[in-house]
């Protein structure tokens, strides 16, 4: 019987910092024309999702990440039915959005290889969400494909990788703005924003940089075990809704009419979700 090992995150986006898991075995590993794909078994955490050397998801928290990122936009906006996910390719994010009444949603990945890998081998993520008759997956580079879309989309959800490789050009100004042309009037978009603790830098200019463009920019937090630094950021934004105006009685009320089933979301931890700690606060808003 073979014996467990440690397998350490082999990237460096923090400099300081890596995780290590406990692996019973390798599963599936690839090395396409973008990235490196690898799935493994592990003791704690079940199957999970490497790329490029860094978790990107796992099976046991995958929840958390994947409704937090879903149903806070997608019930702040008053009718959502054309929905744009960037990236996505486990198919979480996919999985979630049609749990709503949504008449399309479109998943945009570059590596066909990341959805074929997750679908076969981490099918407990998707639940059958890349054959739903709503949803439509296009292999394309995701910064290509929305420049190329105008006052498309009610809610577009950036869940990207971090911001090296292929994943690099959607933490461009420029996509924020096509982001922004995308939208229709009363568009909201969400960005996964990485953590608030190990990345306040690039939190800082990335929030900035979305001012540029939309009148209302907030961020919300949640914690996911897997992703290291404490709590994890979402940028939210939007062209006409404002977050800060929406009611908990509106949400709960939307909430229990779809009858959505989570594990983590819920209106309260909605709400509670963009009270911010004060290093938070200080970072974004300083003029240093």
């Amino acid at each position: 019987m073979a014996k467990n090992f440690w397998l350490l995150e082999s990237a460096s986006l923090y400099k300081t910092v890596k995780l290590g898991l406990a692996i019973k075995r390798k599963i599936f590993s690839k090395k396409t024309p973008y990235q490196k794909i690898e799935i493994v078994d592990s003791l704690g955490f079940g199957k999970v999702l490497f790329i490029d050397g860094l978790v990107q998801t796992t099976q046991a928290d995958e929840f958390i990440y994947h409704e937090m990122i879903s149903h806070v936009p997608l019930l702040l906006h008053p009718n959502p039915k054309k929905v744009l996910i960037i990236g996505g390719g486990d198919g979480g994010v996919l999985r979630e959005v049609l749990k709503h009444p949504v008449k399309e949603a479109i998943m945009v990945e570059i590596d066909q290889d990341v959805i074929r890998a997750c679908e076969r081998f981490m099918p407990e993520i998707s639940e059958g969400a890349f054959q739903n008759k709503n949803a439509k997956i296009i292999i394309d580079d995701g910064f290509k494909f929305v420049k190329n879309q105008k006052d498309a989309f009610d809610l577009i959800i950036v869940d990207s990788c971090d911001p090296l490789g292929p994943a690099k050009k959607l933490f461009n100004p420029e996509f924020y703005k096509n982001v922004y042309l995308a939208l229709k009037k009363e568009g909201v978009a969400v960005f996964q924003s990485g953590s608030t603790f190990m990345q306040q830098k690039e939190l800082r200019a990335f929030f900035e940089k979305n001012k540029s463009y939309f009148p209302f920019v907030r961020m919300y937090l949640t914690a996911i075990p897997t992703y290291e630094g404490g709590f994890y950021g979402f940028t939210l934004v939007s062209k006409k809704i404002n977050p800060d105006k929406e009611g908990l009685a509106a949400v709960e009320k939307k909430f229990k009419n779809l009858n959505l089933k989570t594990k983590y979301y819920n209106p309260q931890i909605h709400f509670a979700s963009f009270v911010l700690p004060n290093y938070i606060k200080d970072y974004l808003t300083s003029k240093k």
